[in-house]
């Protein structure tokens, strides 16, 4: 079962539904003792990184995140839920889950912010998994006005160019993050899902 992590955010049921289209069971919960028993784990993201860690960390959500990461357990963060990934959100000013070396800042400058709508995702390492069976500098869709900023570039997996290039996966051992939204992105974004379904059953 993929826990679909429920923090009051908007966008969890067409996440929920995506999944469910590519052969995975789900779980929408609020409750860490859920997501403690799921076999994966997934962080949708809409929303304010204050408002959100602040509402994960009164369900002891937080807390139910880290250790399913660290005892393996594939987990996916998308938008706000890759950026909480990281250690610091200038959102609210506010602790992430950090699970990834990294700040998350506003788009310093763009063609237009928020960056919203379709955009390329150039893959720094064509062979990882999330990437199986999708085209180099595919589109996928963005919604968003924060980006993570790595400390270092271990883990970051793909980068898109918006004013300037930053990145936009994440994928280290433990956890995979797109700043973009597969579940709004085609099948493009099905296939990245059901790359994800595929990791849950070999875990």
């Amino acid at each position: 079962m993929i826990a679909i992590v429920d923090y009051g955010a908007g966008n969890i049921h067409s996440i929920a539904k995506a999944l469910e289209h590519v052969g995975g069971e789900v779980c929408v919960t609020d409750e860490a003792a859920v997501v403690s028993r799921a076999r994966a784990v997934v962080l949708p993201g809409v929303g304010s990184g204050g408002s959100a860690m602040k509402r994960m960390r009164e369900r002891g959500l937080d807390d139910a995140i880290r250790e399913a990461t660290r005892v393996g357990k594939p987990f996916l963060g998308i938008c706000l839920g890759m950026q909480l990934l990281s250690e610091h959100h200038d959102e609210g000013e506010t602790a992430g889950l950090g699970l990834f070396p990294g700040e998350v800042r506003r788009i310093p400058h763009g063609p237009k912010i928020p960056h919203m709508g379709w955009n390329q995702v150039q893959p720094l390492r064509e062979d990882l998994p999330i990437f199986a069976g999708i085209p180099n500098e595919a589109y996928f869709y963005f919604a968003h006005s924060y980006y993570v900023e790595p400390r270092d570039q271990a883990g970051v997996a793909g980068v898109t160019e918006y004013g300037s290039p930053y990145c936009s996966v994440i994928v280290t051992e433990q956890v995979w993050g797109t700043q973009f939204h597969p579940e709004k992105s085609g099948a493009i974004g099905l296939r990245m899902l059901q790359n994800f379904v595929d990791w849950t059953e070999r875990a």
